[in-house]
């Protein structure tokens, strides 16, 4: 079988958790200080970096650290995996769905802004596949209307944005180290910022709303036993174990990257100019390549996705948009988005993938479109 996507994890991983496991605190503890300056040292930046147990409450955790709650809206695009809405609900907020670009698949920044109202005060851009946002656009609209962006970075660890890294400019940004990610913590995420109030609030609330500055030292005689709970907060932190595993991935980071573009390459040779789908080539050099994504035309993605299936062959479709889901089921009028989920298709990425993998998927798609 040929897998969609997987995570890649080997003795270097072990040997990190066998560390952890032996410290005898698996919760959080100094090994989540060191994943944070070594993201940070990956990015480029010295921003702060605070890691959560998931992408997902990264960006819950962000969105409730700069106060967004009830009768407020936050504008994403609906082409999105549904944590990113799910997350404005959980903090009584409403998701205000708009549209993708229809060539990037990105948010649509023209029609993010017709639907800005008193009301909003937050936009979250997703970096699709690996791609990024109009950063520039999105942070004029940040000056212009006092809306804070808090990028959803889940797909984009390493991409850059005019020689830049996702993360080390910008509002607030959230990544996603789950099991399937460039880079994988098992489960985990993390949020950076230049926002120092910021800092000091999520790093509360991400335990507890537990304020003692001295509880991530290694040293167990230097940490102070007293605390104040100065806010509400949640049991958001990563743990030691997950911290482990995140410190031989990140060292791996850069090779896991660079494959992913290969493979990139091989398929857009493979793959342009058939009749009945399209590819979506990018600037590979300055993207991490999360998925790799392609057009299926006349209404046969389904039959093509069942065709790899019935070869053993996994393709997945992201996303079903988040207007379609009945939590969210509205009267909204978003037919670029829906004719792209239509047509979406995500072949097999992942770092394990051969040469030779990658071309029987090719052969197998080119064989379904010579039927």
């Amino acid at each position: 079988m040929i897998k969609s996507s997987r995570g890649c994890c080997g003795a270097e991983e072990l040997a990190e958790v066998k560390e952890a496991f032996e410290y005898g605190y698996f919760g959080l503890a100094y090994k989540t200080s060191e994943f944070e300056k070594e993201v940070a040292k990956f990015l480029g930046t010295d921003r702060y970096v605070i890691t959560t147990n998931t992408g997902t409450n990264a960006l819950h955790l962000a969105l409730d650290s700069i106060g967004i709650g009830p009768g407020d809206e936050v504008i994403m695009p609906s082409f999105t995996f549904v944590a990113t809405a799910q997350v404005v609900e959980m903090c009584g907020a409403t998701p205000v769905f708009c549209e993708a670009d229809p060539v990037t698949f990105l948010i649509d920044i023209e029609d993010c802004k017709k639907r800005i109202t008193e009301r909003t005060k937050a936009i979250i851009p997703v970096h699709y596949a690996g791609r990024p946002c109009d950063m520039d656009a999105l942070l004029e609209i940040k000056e212009e209307y006092g809306i804070r962006i808090v990028e959803d970075a889940a797909h984009a660890f390493g991409t850059y944005y005019k020689g830049k890294k996702i993360g080390s400019f910008g509002d607030i940004t959230c990544f996603s180290f789950d099991s399937i990610k460039v880079m994988t913590c098992g489960e985990g995420g993390a949020i950076v910022t230049d926002d120092t109030a910021f800092d000091d609030l999520a790093r509360k609330k991400r335990l507890l709303g537990i304020d003692r500055k001295s509880m991530h030292v290694k040293d167990w005689k230097k940490r102070s036993w007293v605390y104040d709970v100065p806010t509400l907060g949640y049991r958001y932190h990563m743990s030691n174990i997950n911290a482990a595993i995140g410190l031989a991935q990140i060292r791996k980071v850069d090779t896991f990257i660079e494959r992913r573009r290969e493979i990139c390459h091989i398929y857009d040779a493979e793959l342009r100019n058939l009749s009945g789908i399209e590819i979506m080539p990018d600037e590979y050099d300055t993207i991490t390549p999360f998925m790799y994504v392609i057009r299926v035309k006349k209404g046969k993605r389904n039959e093509l996705k069942d065709f790899l299936m019935e070869h053993d062959i996994e393709s997945g479709i992201s996303y079903i948009p988040c207007h379609h889901f009945s939590l969210f089921k509205r009267q909204e009028d978003l037919p670029v988005t829906d004719l792209i989920y239509e047509e979406v298709l995500c072949l097999p990425l992942h770092y394990e993938l051969s040469d030779d993998d990658v071309r029987e998927v090719c052969r197998w798609v080119k064989e379904f479109l010579a039927k």
